[in-house]
């Protein structure tokens, strides 16, 4: 089919010091089996050859660009920004992070699932690390779900659908009507927005492989863990969210048990004494969303994992001296992320 008769996607790639996989990410949109797309480039104040790169393939082709930001953007900051660079005349909008790659019929197999249906404003596909299949995706053969059954589901504690960013194509105008799309308090902002966007669309997927996702090593990923913050997303979303696609009895049901682990989480991190950065990164986060820590819960919560850590003394004393030396050697900080959210 000519490319004038097909929908224009904007493929856009934010960029910091990703100098090593930048070519083969680019490469790989080069090669779509898709022929009606443009390919925006963000450089995020790259030390490495990330601009160089990229600005060698737009010599070459002018359906890439290359912008390079005059400061240097937090990161979902600047997702925000790479995401506003699509194409006024673009119907559609693919991500790809650029440690990441697409494979060749990605477009193609996205586009078709989110052209059968005009209720369809966000489209997944199964992604890969080069070992085995990430996420899941609804039962086959259903290609198109209720954006409200897909939130319902994944509210009440059922299995995440969306993967990252790279393996999602959205609708332009649900992201233009959007004046932040990405929520800048929320390092889990993807999983976020595609619960907003589902809250006026449907979720459309294609059961194949369609991109690489490159297993984590991102400054962000150490974060997360070190600060417990996939919890801690989950919670905050199921607040902003949870009264919007719940009954009453699903949402109180819900949050007790999400409230509950949360607690729990809490309560083992302050034996293993967490530093400042820790406390302050959660109370933060909640006060965004309108909430708080509430102590009350917090010290149940923290006899109940201390009885069960005298019930294994041995265990216990061991791990809570490897936290404190642990917690000696770290006193300057967290200092590991480079590329903070």
């Amino acid at each position: 089919m000519s490319a004038a008769l097909l929908p224009l996607v904007s493929v856009v790639t934010p960029v910091y010091n990703d100098a090593d996989h930048l070519a083969a990410c680019i490469e790989s949109v080069l090669a779509q089996t898709y022929v009606n797309w443009d390919y925006t480039i963000v450089n995020n104040c790259s030390t490495d050859e990330s601009l160089a790169v990229a600005q060698k393939y737009a010599a070459r082709d002018s359906r890439i660009r290359v912008m390079n930001n005059h400061r240097f953007l937090r990161i979902i900051e600047n997702h925000n920004h790479t995401i506003r660079q699509i194409s006024s005349g673009a119907k559609y909008c693919k991500f790809v992070f650029a440690d990441d790659w697409l494979f060749p019929n990605c477009l193609d197999e996205l586009v078709r699932a989110a052209e059968a249906r005009a209720s369809v404003g966000l489209v997944g596909g199964f992604t890969m690390d080069g070992r085995s299949v990430l996420w899941q995706g609804p039962e086959y053969p259903a290609s198109c779900v209720d954006g409200r059954e897909v939130c319902c589901a994944k509210l009440l504690g059922g299995p995440y659908l969306f993967g990252t960013m790279t393996s999602l194509l959205l609708r332009g105008d649900l992201i233009r009507k959007r004046a932040v799309f990405f929520n800048e308090q929320n390092l889990h902002a993807d999983h976020e927005a595609c619960i907003d966007v589902l809250q006026e669309s449907d979720f459309g997927f294609v059961h194949q492989v369609v991109a690489f996702s490159r297993p984590p090593e991102r400054s962000t990923s150490t974060f997360a863990k070190e600060f417990n913050s996939f919890l801690l997303g989950e919670l905050v979303i199921f607040l902003k969210y949870g009264s919007v696609f719940l009954n009453q009895e699903q949402f109180i049901r819900r949050y007790k048990s999400l409230r509950g682990e949360y607690y729990r989480m809490l309560a083992r991190n302050i034996l293993r004494v967490r530093r400042r950065q820790f406390w302050e990164y959660h109370r933060n986060t909640l006060a965004a969303f309108g909430s708080q820590i509430e102590w009350r819960p917090l010290a149940l919560s923290f006899v109940g994992e201390l009885v069960a850590r005298l019930c294994h003394p041995r265990e216990s004393l061991t791990e809570i001296w490897r936290r404190w030396f642990r917690a000696g050697n770290l006193r300057s900080g967290w200092t590991g992320m480079q590329h903070p959210p």
